[in-house]
């Protein structure tokens, strides 16, 4: 993990128990994350993967969501770095 990122695992998790896990990661975020990692997988389905984009494309503490080369991963974005 790089300073400044903070990860979060979802696997193994339902939507509702990834909601609650996230909605807690962003109240924590302080001024030096600027970056949430979440590995949902995709192997197992898409409901992790789709609940973190659509859920959280308009949250107001996220700037963006940026999808990387692993699918099974969604970086949500709180500020520039």
């Amino acid at each position: 993990m790089q300073a400044g990122i903070l990860e979060l695992d979802l696997h193994g998790m339902n939507a509702y128990q990834a909601k609650i896990a996230i909605d807690s990661t962003l109240k924590k975020a302080k001024g030096g994350t600027y970056r949430i990692r979440l590995i949902h997988g995709y192997r197992g389905g898409t409901v992790l993967r789709d609940l973190v984009r659509e859920n959280y494309r308009s949250h107001p503490k996220i700037l963006r969501i940026e999808l990387g080369m692993n699918p099974g991963e969604t970086d949500l974005v709180l500020r520039e770095f």
